[in-house]
């Protein structure tokens, strides 16, 4: 896995597979949280399947599908989860934008991107939008 921290309680990382929820465990992740649409996922790695296994190993989990240019605001609320969260889809991209969108307002628009950048997923056009979403 390429875990990729944007906070102390949220990381995002690639597609996950069932037989990860150990090394999962063993991070201190406390809930999983999908943003990958099921069409997209192979046989096996379909959002039934991993939460079905992050169920058995204890972690709790929540589908949140973003389709990239279908992105709206149920999206962005519905990265708001509760414990040291690990959201997942196909590169891990998606789901930093989604969290960079669900922060705005809890922190400085710059610290925000600043934690974009330093996880490898330097997005400086996003900064209006983040703006945007903190003022109102």
């Amino acid at each position: 896995m390429d875990i990729r921290t944007l906070s102390p309680d949220f990381a995002v990382t690639p597609q996950i597979h069932a037989a990860d929820m150990d090394a999962i465990l063993a991070e201190g992740f406390t809930h999983i949280l999908c943003n990958r649409p099921e069409g997209e996922s192979m046989p096996g790695d379909k959002p039934q399947d991993i939460e079905a296994a992050a169920k058995a190993a204890g972690l709790g989990f929540s589908n949140n599908p973003v389709v990239m240019g279908q992105l709206n605001m149920d999206n962005v609320t519905g990265q708001k989860v509760e414990g040291k969260v690990l959201a997942y889809c196909a590169s891990g991209t998606r789901s930093a934008i989604v969290w960079a969108l669900s922060v705005a307002g809890t922190q400085p628009t710059k610290e925000i991107l600043a934690a974009l950048d330093a996880a490898g997923f330097p997005m400086p056009q996003l900064g209006p939008q983040v703006d945007a979403l903190a003022k109102g």
